[in-house]
């Protein structure tokens, strides 16, 4: 369960949201060259605080991205953040709470990584700086979400940590209940669209929510999304294994994703309308933490 100031928190962020992160704001940010609005991030830094929180605390945050749609690099500062933990480097966090937009390269691809001013990256060596490497933007599914290819072949480095796996650990369990908040959020984002449109679309002379099919189908889609935020909520919570959370959230976005693109019809699939979005974020994530089977092998 949610503490009442973590309520609060994500409230706050909601409001926020509603004024500055509207489809409008969400295409313009995607489309501009760092793919996410710098105003909203720093509003998000300055204002709220969202880089200096824990993971558990981060998780609502997520959520309400997830809802807006908003692109943000907080999941990867999150998750550069965690493996930083406990190595001393009290700079770098800094510069990361202050909102310096910070990526972890584990392998490709790299969310924000071309936009990050602090990049670090897991080698045989531990945990590593990277001071300059060849990092090349790579076109994604989500145009929402911005992903790199960094070559460390020729690297430049400088060693934080020789513990990588600690660090490794750290920024894994970080991910998995970031990405679990996220896809709740767009569960629900894709599920409260799908029910708006059943009261305004009209076929065969009647609201198409009346139908009682299409009623059942979206019963269906709020027991995916409240049983998939119960799981998200237990596992920033840290009453359930993150790779087990995520495996469940993300297997009910892509559910709740297709049910959307469905129940609006071929409005869904327009440039022009948001519902193309929800499903492209539904498997644009898996591509951070894996398939939901293969989350699941991991577990067993």
């Amino acid at each position: 369960m949610r503490t009442s100031e973590q309520n609060d928190l994500a409230a706050a962020v909601r409001s926020l949201l509603t004024k500055q992160a509207d489809s409008a704001a969400v295409r313009a940010a995607m489309a501009s060259e760092t793919g996410y609005d710098p105003a909203l991030w720093s509003t998000l830094c300055a204002q709220i605080g969202v880089t200096g929180l824990s993971v558990a605390d981060t998780a609502p945050v997520l959520e309400e991205l997830g809802y807006s749609l908003a692109p943000t690099p907080l999941l990867n500062s999150l998750v550069a953040n965690e493996a930083l933990a406990g190595t001393g480097e009290s700079d770098l966090i800094e510069r990361i709470e202050a909102g310096e937009v910070a990526a972890l390269v584990t392998e490709s691809p790299v969310l924000y990584g071309a936009q990050a001013a602090i990049l670090l990256a897991l080698t045989d060596e531990g945990l590593v700086q990277v001071d300059s490497a060849d990092v090349r933007d790579q076109p994604g599914l989500d145009p929402t979400l911005r992903f790199a290819t960094v070559d460390l072949t020729n690297a430049s480095t400088r060693k934080i940590s020789a513990d990588g796996e600690a660090a490794a650990a750290r920024a894994r369990e970080a991910l998995l209940i970031g990405i679990s908040a996220l896809a709740v959020g767009t569960a629900q984002r894709g599920l409260d669209m799908t029910v708006a449109y059943s009261k305004e679309r009209v076929q065969f002379g009647r609201l198409i929510g009346s139908f009682q099919a299409l009623k059942h189908r979206m019963s269906d889609m709020l027991v995916l999304v409240e049983m998939a935020r119960s799981a998200s909520w237990a596992a920033a919570g840290g009453e359930l294994d993150p790779a087990t959370a995520a495996s469940y959230c993300l297997d009910a976005l892509q559910k709740v994703a297709a049910e959307t693109i469905q129940l609006h019809g071929g409005i869904a699939i327009t440039w022009e309308h948001d519902a193309h979005l929800v499903f492209k974020r539904a498997h644009a994530l898996t591509q951070l933490a894996g398939q939901p089977h293969q989350l699941r092998a991991d577990v067993l």
